[in-house]
């Protein structure tokens, strides 16, 4: 047994985006972005540790809107359109770039990137890449888990209990569909935690979740292991508490990892720094200049000029990163071993996105990391929680205290006033949908239909993603008008289903555009 333990957790996670009546929709890129800038990029990591014999454990949240954009053949197809485009694009700019010399090597860098992308993407993983994640699982070296459904906010659900089990259930069902079996652990969104809503996780099957440092440390009773152990509820489901210091070092741009000046420069993007008519052909089809993933320059600091972005010296700070973040956890388990009768676990928990799309080398970093801890893993050896789990066979309880991560950690995010509104809305829906599945049990043919698309609305509605970016000021246009969307069909199909006078074109185009969980079952909310 080590002397101590780190849980790596990385959720992964997009609200569900996909617009076939455009050819080209911007907030579609966010996938498209995140598959070449995060998710390829650590499934090559996995795939090189695991060819060179290194043995690690880490925790990957897969939400069930992710796991659905990624197999859906429209976003597929479009997917590979942009990586094709890229690919003409960094071949154009390593030819443009020939006479100068650092900016040539890192066109060439790109050209080769998006080159492999569609290897790994089409080839090795047959464009579905939640294979590659339950190839990882079933070795034994990633433990995937959920999130809820869309990503709901569960604490400002509570007022219907329905509304909540529809969230998780229809989570479960659909990895029970990719991966065989019910996920061993749930990602609560934002992790926003409720008393009594453990009870649903053990309802089906659920065996741990997660809370902030501060869900635990103001717990009921005082934690005596801080939160370095995970606790029992009541309902017998294990709680594991966020590791602020180790999340801080690799999370904050400022005080941690990715601000280190020889890190490459997020936003500084050839989409914006080139001729707008060289570069249009490869910008969004509205014609608005966007990010296209290539860009020659390193964060320098915090004036407008930046440097060129240098690989290797990146790769070093990479390393020596990694290194440190090893030797703090390990004098970390270290102070912790004294006070403690058992190994502690540190839990490090993170935005997945953060690796790659945001911290360019995030990916470099934590191979680094693993291969370091691999070679000294009698200190610090890396677990997932399920690992923890069945390390000893008694546990403290607690009851949680509701809270949630975000500013100030009580919800703040998910409620101000420009997001307030959305809440009426919500729980009028969640009453009406409880209403409409106990009042039309066993539905069949076009009663159905508009039942399950009733719930798909609703939980489309229900996003923690629009309430955020609403408060955050970016695309909150298109938040408010998502919400409003999903909103207004609801009511319609509602209104239908009441009458009796269904509109079966309408009905037939809105399952196609929100084409999610297609083996939705509506009585979840009975």
């Amino acid at each position: 047994m080590a002397k101590g333990y780190l849980s790596l957790v990385l959720h992964a996670h997009l609200p569900f985006i996909r617009h076939p009546e455009y050819e080209n929709f911007l907030e579609e890129n966010w996938l498209f972005e995140a598959i070449t800038d995060t998710y390829i990029p650590l499934i090559n990591v996995f795939d090189n540790l695991i060819s060179d014999g290194v043995d690690f454990r880490i925790t990957v949240s897969l939400s069930p809107t992710l796991i659905d954009m990624l197999r859906d053949d429209l976003l597929v197809s479009r997917y590979l359109k942009r990586l094709d485009r890229l690919i003409t694009l960094a071949g154009m700019e390593a030819g443009r770039t020939r006479p100068e010399e650092r900016i040539n090597r890192l066109a060439l860098m790109y050209l080769d990137r998006f080159k492999q992308a569609k290897y790994v993407f089409s080839e090795k993983y047959g464009n579905d890449l939640t294979g590659a994640f339950k190839k990882f699982q079933d070795l034994g070296k990633v433990e995937v888990i959920t999130c809820c459904a869309t990503h709901g906010y569960l604490p400002f659900m509570d007022l219907h209990r329905p509304a909540v089990k529809a969230q998780v259930r229809v989570a479960v069902d659909l990895y029970k569909e990719v991966f065989g079996k019910i996920p061993n652990g749930m990602w609560l969104p934002e992790h926003g935690y409720h008393p009594g809503h453990d009870e649903i996780l053990r309802d089906v099957g659920i065996r741990y979740f997660f809370v902030e440092a501060h869900g635990i440390l103001f717990g009921t009773p005082r934690p005596g292991y801080g939160i370095y152990s995970p606790y029992l509820c009541g309902s017998g489901t294990a709680v594991f508490g966020r590791d602020m210091e180790s999340s801080k070092a690799v999370w904050s741009s400022r005080e941690g990892y990715p601000g280190d000046h020889n890190y490459r420069e997020y936003y500084r993007d050839i989409g914006f720094d080139l001729d707008y008519d060289y570069i249009r052909p490869f910008i969004n089809g509205c014609g608005a200049r966007v990010n296209t993933g290539i860009k020659y320059h390193r964060i320098t600091g915090e004036s407008d000029h930046k440097d060129i972005y240098e690989r290797q010296a990146a790769m070093d700070t990479a390393a020596a990163h990694a290194e440190d973040f090893v030797f703090n956890r390990e004098k970390q388990v270290e102070h912790l071993s004294g006070m403690m009768d058992r190994s502690p676990v540190i839990v490090s928990s993170y935005d997945a996105e953060l690796f790659g799309h945001w911290w360019f080398e995030g990916p470099d970093w934590l191979e680094f990391l693993l291969r370091k801890l691999h070679s000294s893993r009698d200190k610090v050896k890396t677990i997932t929680p399920s690992g923890y789990l069945d390390l000893y066979e008694k546990y403290p309880g607690i009851t949680p205290s509701q809270s949630s991560w975000g500013w100030k950690g009580y919800s703040e995010v998910w409620l101000d006033g420009s997001n307030d509104w959305i809440y009426r809305h919500l729980h009028k829906m969640a009453e009406l949908m409880t209403d409409a599945a106990r009042d039309h049990k066993n539905a069949t043919g076009r009663s159905r239909r508009v039942l399950n698309q009733m719930a798909r609305e609703l939980l489309l509605a229900q996003s923690s993603d629009w309430a955020f970016i609403m408060k955050s000021g970016t695309f909150d246009g298109y938040a408010a008008d998502r919400t409003r969307g999903h909103i207004g069909r609801f009511l319609a199909l509602h209104d239908q289903l009441r009458t009796g006078n269904i509109d079966m074109k309408m009905l037939g185009e809105t399952e196609s555009k929100y084409n999610l969980f297609r083996n939705i079952d509506y009585s979840v909310y009975a």
